[in-house]
């Protein structure tokens, strides 16, 4: 049985660069933020993987992903609306349906589900800054070929 999850992780920061922008600046896609990063960013990172479902000829895996947009404004200058609207530009982006799934199979993989699990906001007030954060997860089910 082989890992798949960094197959994916790999597979949602290549659709996502340089696709997503906001205010007309393209939104930096990381695994590993840098300390000289600037807001607003995507984090993606993986969360969990299980073996769901074998039998003598296959191995089924479901993966989590999380993807995290977090944004930042001075004061109270600014608010959630663009988490939001990252959000759904991720969303459109990878939750397709089967025409639009992940394509592991030059890894030996068959990706057959691309679920939305859940989106949690958050935000934090600091003396200078008010930060938003979204959290995406994403579930995958794969199919080692």
């Amino acid at each position: 049985m082989k890992e798949p999850i960094h197959f994916i992780r790999k597979a949602i920061i290549d659709r996502l660069t340089g696709q997503v922008s906001i205010n007309g600046n393209i939104v930096p896609i990381y695994n590993q933020v840098p300390s000289s990063t600037t807001y607003p960013f995507i984090r993606v990172y993986s969360v969990n993987s299980d073996e769901t479902d074998f039998n003598a000829g296959s191995y089924i895996t479901e993966t989590i992903t999380r993807i995290e947009v977090s944004t930042r404004f001075q004061g109270d200058s600014g608010g959630e609306l663009d988490s939001n609207l990252i959000i759904n530009q991720i969303l459109e982006l990878i939750r397709t349906r089967s025409a639009g799934y992940f394509d592991l199979s030059s890894d030996g993989f068959n990706v057959f589900t691309c679920i939305k699990e859940n989106c949690t906001y958050l935000s934090d007030v600091d003396v200078d800054y008010t930060y938003y954060r979204a959290i995406l997860e994403i579930s995958n089910k794969i199919q080692q070929v």
